[in-house]
């Protein structure tokens, strides 16, 4: 477990301490209800954003950090995934407690897991889906934090086709994955206290809209909030 924690320590620490700086980023996060295809859409994003910019620097991340988890504990991924997904914090310590044989106090591991997201949204050119991005980012200038929302049918409909459940089953994934979601980000970023919705800067109803076009709304929102100032901030530098 100690391995675990200073990797984090090591790897991560100096990126996350201290102030933001207006460097830091750009990120876009994606926060999403289930069955609102936020993987696709990350994708479409990040390819857009590569394509109109001339460059390979975008990247979309979901599962790369409890990739690194998994690495660091030896253990296999979906049983990490599973966890990270489905409980409490006090249940993701209790996880790592029996794997490692160690303690480890909640504060520990909630500090060990925003350092990873933070770094990665401080290092920028990255489109982060899920995770408590919004809150975690909120302070990073160049950021842009979108919820994509569906109605309750439209989304079960869509699970079902998506992983073949009929529509029982379909129904309890979506209201089951929906509650664990939300109790997993009201006590891992501690939003108990604001108000949650305030926290993004867009907010895209895939029922009315296919993977591509919420993509390019998305696109459109970052270049009216991030890529001018991005531009004229590069054009400063020059200049100086």
């Amino acid at each position: 477990m100690d391995k675990f924690l200073n990797y984090f320590d090591e790897r991560y620490r100096k990126s996350v301490l201290g102030s933001h700086s207006p460097n830091d980023g750009p990120v876009i996060t994606i926060s999403r209800q289930t069955g609102c295809d936020a993987r696709e859409v990350a994708l479409k994003v990040a390819d857009g954003l590569n394509f109109r910019l001339g460059t390979t620097k975008w990247r979309w991340v979901d599962k790369d950090i409890i990739y690194s988890i998994a690495r660091e504990l030896n253990i296999d991924y979906n049983r990490i995934e599973n966890y990270y997904e489905g409980l409490k914090l006090t249940d993701l310590s209790e996880m790592i407690m029996a794997f490692s044989g160690n303690f480890v106090s909640d504060l520990r591991v909630k500090k060990a897991i925003k350092d990873v997201v933070l770094s990665i949204c401080k290092e920028g050119y990255v489109v982060l889906v899920g995770r408590g991005g919004a809150e975690i980012a909120r302070e990073i200038k160049d950021s842009l934090h979108v919820r994509l929302v569906a109605p309750f049918n439209w989304r079960v409909d869509n699970v079902m086709r998506k992983k073949k459940m009929d529509a029982g089953k379909a129904r309890d994934y979506v209201l089951l994955t929906d509650k664990k979601r939300v109790e997993l980000m009201k006590t891992f970023i501690e939003v108990k206290t604001q108000d949650m919705e305030s926290l993004f800067d867009l907010t895209v109803n895939r029922f009315s809209f296919s993977v591509n076009d919420t993509a390019d709304i998305i696109l459109s929102m970052f270049e009216k909030k991030i890529l001018g100032r991005i531009t004229e901030r590069r054009r400063i530098n020059t200049i100086l």
